[in-house]
């Protein structure tokens, strides 16, 4: 026997979703994603680890920031018609405004992917492709390797439009770009 789905799953049109349906799915749980057309939700529980780091990576990222620059989590970008992925934290260019739901790839300089096993592959592969392909400067990784948190940091190449590895960081990780950032990564997890 199978289940019929609720109504608000239909996509609204022969061709499916786009990126702008997401912001009329209230009955969405939270944190859903639209990726090359198809809804994903975040479905299994987050873990205290992710939410402790998510937290306190962005909470660090503000006081590094400058002025011209805003960090925010869980916000999606819209990287074109048919996908609206979710990063973790992001830093943006974009000015404050209260009631936005989605920043465009242009005003994103830096997305930052915390790896769940629930997301591991979409985070390691297939955004990192995405957030290149619409040209974002910089991509962070954060794995977790025994409790702690490593960030594997990445840089556009503009002549390839792939991400070219900068740097992985274990214990401490200090950079130039996008910002002057030093970070204590043992800190932001208990």
């Amino acid at each position: 026997m199978t289940a019929e789905l609720p109504e608000w799953l239909t996509p609204p049109r022969p061709s499916g979703w786009e990126a702008d349906d997401l912001d009329h799915l209230p009955q969405a749980p939270r944190h859903t994603e639209l990726i090359d057309g198809a809804l994903i939700f975040m479905m299994s529980p987050q873990r205290l680890w992710h939410s402790r780091l998510v937290e306190n990576l962005t909470f660090a990222l503000r006081q590094a920031a400058p002025d011209d620059l805003d960090v925010a989590r869980e916000m999606t970008v819209r990287l074109d018609r048919k996908s609206r992925p979710e990063p973790d934290v992001l830093v943006t260019t974009a000015a404050y405004d209260a009631d936005r739901t989605w920043y465009a790839p242009e005003d994103v300089v830096l997305v930052i992917e915390v790896v769940s096993e629930e997301s591991a592959d979409r985070d390691r592969s297939m955004k990192p492709f995405k957030y290149a392909q619409a040209r974002i400067p910089h991509f962070w990784r954060v794995e977790e390797e025994d409790g702690a948190a490593t960030v594997h940091a990445y840089e556009l190449d503009t002549m390839t439009g792939s991400y070219v590895a900068t740097g992985i960081h274990r214990g401490r990780l200090k950079s130039a770009v996008p910002f002057t950032v030093d970070l204590d990564l043992t800190a932001l997890v208990p």
